[in-house]
This record gives C-alpha cells, sequence and structure tokens, in this order.
C-alpha cells in the first residue's frame, strides 16, 4: 500500500479522485500539523491558541477544518492591557480575562496552537 500511497501523491491534486483526496487529507489530519486539534477533538483535551489581536485562548476544540476554523467551548480568553495614568505616563501592565461558553474561531486569525502545557506536564 505505500507504493499505492506515493504513486498517488506525486499526481497533482487537481487530477486526484474525491476519494484520492478525502483519504490524503485524512492522514494529514491525523498525523500532519492539524493532528494537534485532531486530538484534542478525539480526546476532549484543552488547547491554548496565540490569536492576531494578542489575546490567548485557553479552551477545548469541538470541530475544526483545514483552515483553522474552529467551534470551541469553555474558553478562557486571556490578554493584557497597559493603562495609562492621569500624566499621560503608562501604569504597571494588568492581566485580564474573559470566560466564553461556545465561540467560533476564524482561522486567519489563529496563529498557533499548542495542546495545553499544565496538562502535557502532568502527564494527561
Amino acid at each position: 500500500t505505500n507504493y499505492i500511497n506515493m504513486a498517488s501523491t506525486s499526481k497533482p491534486r487537481s487530477e486526484m479522485t474525491l476519494e484520492e483526496l478525502s483519504k490524503i487529507e485524512d492522514e494529514e489530519f491525523s498525523t500532519g500539523p492539524l493532528s494537534v486539534l485532531t486530538q484534542s477533538v478525539k480526546n476532549n483535551t484543552q488547547v491554548l491558541i496565540n490569536c492576531r489581536n494578542n489575546k490567548k485562548l485557553l479552551g477545548r476544540v469541538k470541530a475544526f477544518d483545514r483552515h483553522c476554523n474552529m467551534v470551541l467551548e469553555n474558553v478562557k480568553e486571556m490578554w493584557t492591557e497597559v493603562p495609562r495614568t492621569g500624566k499621560g505616563k503608562k501604569g504597571k501592565a494588568v492581566n485580564k480575562d474573559k470566560f466564553i461558553s461556545k465561540m467560533f474561531l476564524r482561522g486567519d486569525s489563529v496563529i498557533l496552537v499548542l495542546r495545553n502545557p499544565l496538562a502535557t506536564a502532568a502527564g494527561k
């Protein structure tokens, strides 16, 4: 079967059948970079997502697609704000967070997706 896989990948995607494309996509989802999201959906584990708006999201992935569009649950959104004092000086940075029970995240705002570092360290 490896020979068949190698032969099908040498063919341009435009010439592949829907079945061949589906097989390649399934393989990429289970072994490629998107496997982090696949495992999160299967095991209901948390991921940490770094977004383009300088916010971090810690939550569980319910569904995703190849563009990294995601449906997330039990999300904690985290960011820092630097308040300005009365004389235009910057104050001390303050960590802020917000809980969101269900959210759709558009993939073009995603920079990085990590498995929950604390759960990985604990051996879960």
